[in-house]
């Protein structure tokens, strides 16, 4: 009888799989019930510290914006004479059918840190916008973006335009880094820069721009009929004012975009917070209906043995 009992052949591995899913379906149907107050507790108190975490950040957002709307307020003068070289500022939404020149490269000017809504995205979907237009007037282009989170969203797509970027930058900004900027975006020749960045309207609005600048080749120039260039068409002269008009530009566009950064970021984390709010009292509600509900089934298992035991 032994040796029958040897010889028979077990289960399968296969059959052995079978009875070990079998086995550990009714483990996986409890744990997709409804979830345990152990459960919405580490929920609620996650969920709290986000909170925390986000109205700090908004405090913190609230003070960077009024520093650096004091140096927008600063910097605005001494960009301001340069309007009559670049020309007027043209929101990037309704933009209309640009003549662009042959050559032209764009500086999309983004953030170096998330957060902060959508402030990137918006502008990286209006450049690659902007960019389907130039390409549809058969002219060339190049890409030079200031900023992470633009160069992350717009390498993947338009990596062979890059001419570089620059990220990790030091702030408040300065017109050094705006200098340095300036003469990295100048390795090439270009009929024209343009300049796409958010500028600062409110606390609590932005507007995507574009700026655009011509190098200052012709001293015959309509902005230039005021005053003599000395000596007379010297190219040097003008190719230097046109570095400088550059990097003002540069500088103030940056001030406008980082002052557009925090006002964002101060609108997101205010958001996040609410959120986190109503979020939190739902949990609070289903952990005290989990709560009540094990409290009622106790006294009942309890009721229920008194019972037992009195019949």
């Amino acid at each position: 009888m032994q040796n029958c009992v040897a010889a028979l052949p077990g289960p399968s591995r296969r059959y052995k799989t079978m009875l070990g899913a079998t086995r550990r379906v009714p483990t996986l149907l409890g744990q997709r019930g409804f979830a345990t107050e152990k459960q919405l507790k580490l929920r609620i108190v996650g969920t709290k510290n986000i909170a925390k975490i986000t109205k700090s950040m908004k405090m913190v957002s609230a003070a960077k914006l009024r520093g650096d709307q004091q140096r927008l307020a600063a910097a605005t003068p001494f960009s301001a004479w340069a309007s009559a070289v670049t020309g007027p500022l043209v929101d990037l939404e309704n933009l209309p059918a640009t003549d662009f020149p042959q050559k032209n490269l764009i500086v999309a000017m983004t953030t170096d840190k998330g957060l902060c809504g959508g402030v990137n995205t918006i502008l990286s979907r209006m450049t690659r916008q902007l960019l389907q237009k130039i390409e549809a007037d058969g002219k060339t282009y190049q890409l030079f973006v200031l900023g992470e989170k633009g160069r992350g969203q717009l390498r993947r797509a338009y990596g062979e335009k890059f001419l570089g970027s620059a990220t990790d930058r030091q702030m408040p900004y300065t017109f050094d880094l705006a200098s340095s900027i300036a003469q990295d975006v100048l390795a090439g020749e270009y009929d024209a820069v343009h300049l796409l960045f958010n500028r600062f309207k409110s606390a609590i609005a932005y507007i995507p721009s574009i700026k655009t600048i011509r190098p200052l080749t012709d001293p015959t120039a309509p902005f230039l009929y005021p005053f003599e260039v000395e000596p007379e068409n010297d190219p040097e002269t003008l190719t230097n004012f046109f570095e400088y008009t550059l990097a003002t530009q540069i500088f103030h566009s940056m001030l406008e975009n980082a002052t557009s950064e925090q006002s964002s970021r101060m609108q997101a984390m205010e958001n996040a917070s609410k959120n986190a709010g109503e979020m939190i009292g739902k949990l609070t509600l289903q952990y005290n209906r989990a709560r009540q509900a094990r409290i009622t089934t106790e006294l009942i298992e309890i009721i229920s043995g008194a019972s037992a035991l009195k019949g």
